[in-house]
């Protein structure tokens, strides 16, 4: 039995007791550690007057991950109540133990369990008897023989405060030999004991079940993967002692088989890898080149952009003029899309007011036809029944035939002043309005132009002439030509001119005789200096730019022009139909040059000039047939509206051949030999008598036909339609070489040799012995 020196402990109260941390970190040379029994409290009663209240604890702690954590407290007893016989204090004395650390080593456990039985039965002699407490030098040689244990131990403690707080205790011993240091003076240890290496290694194996949490599965992960890298690096056979705990005995460390953990290994399975490593290698090394190619050629295309871009000095400037023309360009459009409404509305009400006068005109001369017809029809029935009664006319129609009259005998006038004697009754427009409604006309006309002319009052001419719009972008084409024709600026022009040039239209009427042509416009002509600008600058022969005017004309002239074929242009009016082709012929010239562009808009303005002549046929044209004997006097009523309505009807024939030369001649022929000459004027001649007056009408319609029609000299009969015509010469002829009217026969065949019935005059030239007039085929 290990010999345990007394110690002299104070005497407290019951209630006081304290626990000590102090520790003793080791034991005395020689002897095996000793280790606290287990802790058990016991507390005598007051009256025990000669029993001592012995507390023991032991106690075993683990740190947070499993490691133990070493630490010894002196524990001292509460005095007991003082004995109630005989008046005599009795001592309570605490008896300590020093606990050591656990180890590995067979030899510690033999001492350990030798030396706790000796502390068990050493502490059962001592609850059973009054213990001695040992005096001042006894404790102080027992700590003077540890401290000469403990340097002669081939052991460096790693707890400094345990080396810096023995010579305060000798001091203090020395100092103080009657009692133990006080609480202050005690060491209290604040780190756990360090353990072996093979200790921490099974306690970091160890699984913590408790623990489910992610984080904890990721530090028993590193745990383990420590072990292995510890078993890879350490490779222990046999080693030296690796336990830092207190013990001065050699400890021996258990062999690690690492052939266990580890899968077998043959000469295959590691070729296989080095080829997997090496291939894997092999194609990143082949990235990296394509990679580092690839870089190599940025550095070189950055380097040629950066020497480019210093060379050029102009970059500034170049940057400032995109941005100015940028900035100038959105401008004029958010100006234009702001004026644009107030654009549309003009033309609007421009047109509306040119359809209401066109519309009145057409609906008066309508209402006037029908009236003086059915006036006449019954002049002729009441011929007819030989009646002396009166007609009775209506009011309307009475102040109908007067308005006519009054109108017809102005004109005549009009002719007699200008010395136009030779005017056939029934070519006349007949467009006259009242002086109220040509007052009102000119008073809404007059408004719209006011208002046309404040549309672009607020804005400066950059953004509203034309010419000035074009000329920012001459100079765009001058400066930077390449970017001019990459940004496809020809394309946007007529889009950016639109709006503009239809400003300079409202009040353009091409149906006026007197009416600015097309290329005298200030839009027209700014134009033309753009594109003849363009062709001196550009080296392109087919520059972009040639197709501005025909684009514009396409866009937006031609639109222009079919409103007012298709609504206001009236068949029937020569100035009118004389103006228009005039300018169709304009425009058609200048979209020859680019004609498979704009074929859409050539054919839509012609197919609506082909559709209002079929409807002037259909709805204007009314030759009446009257019994011989009502016509036969030139006076009468009948004979003079017949007349009219003839010469009307050849008037229209005339207007219709006007557009020879921009109307295919397949549909002219249709519109004016098939549907109107053929069908209303024949007829008409053939119910005329024959003579002078039927020559005439013969030779001016002839007149009005196409020269282009017969200029082949080797074309001996004429066109197939004329074959009615023809016809009706010949018949004319032979009744008018049996009357006496026979000179006119004269007329009738240059007639014919106009025409090309070359076959025909010969024919009735050799039948009637006219051989006078062979001359004249002879000419032709």
């Amino acid at each position: 039995m290990a010999y345990r020196p007394k110690r002299t402990f104070r005497q407290r109260r019951a209630h006081s007791s304290d626990s000590d941390g102090a520790e003793e970190p080791s034991s005395e040379p020689g002897a095996p550690e000793e280790q606290a029994a287990p802790g058990l409290t016991e507390e005598g009663p007051p009256s025990g007057g000669g029993r001592a209240e012995v507390t023991a604890r032991r106690v075993r702690g683990r740190g947070p991950r499993g490691r133990g954590r070493v630490w010894a407290s002196s524990r001292r007893a509460t005095a007991a109540a003082p004995r109630a016989e005989g008046g005599s204090e009795s001592r309570v004395v605490d008896l300590s133990a020093d606990e050591e650390g656990e180890t590995p080593h067979s030899s510690e456990s033999k001492d350990d369990q030798s030396s706790s039985s000796n502390s068990s039965s050493s502490l059962e002699e001592e609850f059973s008897s009054i213990v001695n407490i040992p005096d001042a030098a006894f404790i102080q040689a027992a700590r003077r023989k540890r401290e000469l244990a403990r340097a002669q131990d081939d052991y460096i403690s790693l707890d400094v405060k345990h080396t810096s707080a023995i010579p305060g205790m000798k001091k203090n011993s020395e100092e103080d030999s009657e009692s133990e240091p006080d609480d202050h003076e005690k060491r209290i240890p604040f780190t756990p004991k360090p353990q072996t290496l093979k200790q921490r290694m099974a306690e970091e194996t160890t699984p913590r079940n408790e623990e489910t949490s992610e984080e904890s599965q990721e530090d028993e992960n590193q745990d383990i993967w420590e072990q292995q890298q510890m078993r890879k690096a350490v490779k222990i056979t046999e080693g030296p002692d690796l336990d830092l705990s207190y013990s001065s005995e050699p400890q021996t460390v258990k062999k690690f088989d690492t052939l266990i953990s580890l899968p077998p290994v043959n000469l295959e399975i590691i070729k296989k890898q080095l080829n997997t490593r090496l291939t894997l290698l092999q194609d990143t090394h082949r990235s990296h080149l394509r990679e580092y190619e690839k870089y190599i050629q940025d550095v070189k295309s950055s380097k040629s952009t950066i020497q480019n871009l210093e060379n050029s000095s102009n970059q500034a400037l170049n940057f400032k003029f995109y941005k100015s023309m940028k900035i100038y360009v959105e401008n004029l459009i958010d100006c234009l899309n702001e004026k644009i409404i107030s654009i549309q509305e003009i033309e609007s009400s421009m047109h509306a007011l040119l359809l209401k006068q066109a519309m009145t005109l057409m609906k008066r001369r309508q209402d006037e036809l029908k009236h003086e017809s059915t006036y006449l029809q019954q002049l002729s029935r009441r011929a007819e029944t030989s009646t002396n009664e009166s007609l009775a006319v209506d009011e309307k129609t009475q102040w109908i035939l007067e308005e006519i009259e009054s109108r017809r005998s102005r004109r005549r006038q009009a002719r007699a002043l200008s010395g136009n004697c030779d005017h056939q009754e029934g070519t006349s427009s007949d467009d006259e309005l009242s002086s109220a409604d040509m007052t009102d006309f000119q008073k809404t006309q007059g408004d719209i132009s006011q208002d046309h002319k404040k549309i672009f009052e607020d804005v400066h001419d950059d953004f509203c002439n034309i010419q000035h719009i074009l000329l920012k972008f001459q100079q765009w084409r001058e400066k930077y030509p390449d970017s001019y024709y990459e940004a496809f600026i020809s394309l946007c022009i007529p889009k950016l001119l639109n709006p503009l040039i239809r400003v300079q239209l409202i009040d353009w009427n091409p149906l006026k005789f007197d009416a600015i042509g097309i290329k005298q416009m200030p839009w027209f002509t700014s134009i033309e200096e753009f594109m003849a600008s363009s062709m001196e600058d550009s080296k392109k022969e087919d520059s972009a730019d040639k197709k501005i005017l025909s684009t514009v004309i396409n866009k937006t002239l031609i639109p222009r022009l079919t409103d007012f074929v298709e609504f206001i242009w009236d068949p029937l009016s020569t100035s009118q139909t004389t103006s228009l082709i005039t300018h169709c012929r304009v425009i058609l010239e200048e979209l020859s040059t680019c004609a498979n562009e704009v074929s859409k808009g050539k054919q839509d303005l012609l197919k609506s000039v082909v559709v209002r002549m079929k409807k002037a046929i259909e709805d204007d044209v009314f030759i009446p047939l009257y019994p011989k004997w009502t016509v036969e006097n030139k006076i009468s009523p009948h004979s003079k509206f017949q007349e009219r309505q003839f010469w009307s009807g050849v008037k229209l024939f005339h207007n219709i051949l006007l557009w020879n030369g921009v109307l295919p001649d397949d549909t002219l022929q249709e519109l004016g030999l098939g549907k109107l000459l053929n069908r209303y004027l024949i007829i008409a001649l053939l119910n005329a008598i024959p003579g002078p007056d039927v020559v005439k009408k013969c030779d001016q319609i002839a007149a009005y036909l196409p020269e282009k029609w017969f200029q082949n000299s080797a074309m001996r009969t004429s066109v197939p339609q004329l074959e009615n015509f023809i016809q009706f010469l010949l018949q004319s002829a032979h009744k008018l070489s049996r009357s006496e009217f026979r000179e006119e026969v004269k007329e009738i065949i240059p007639i014919l040799v106009k025409i090309k019935a070359l076959n025909q005059a010969e024919s009735f030239i050799e039948e009637y012995h006219l051989d006078h007039l062979k001359s004249v085929i002879k000419e032709v």
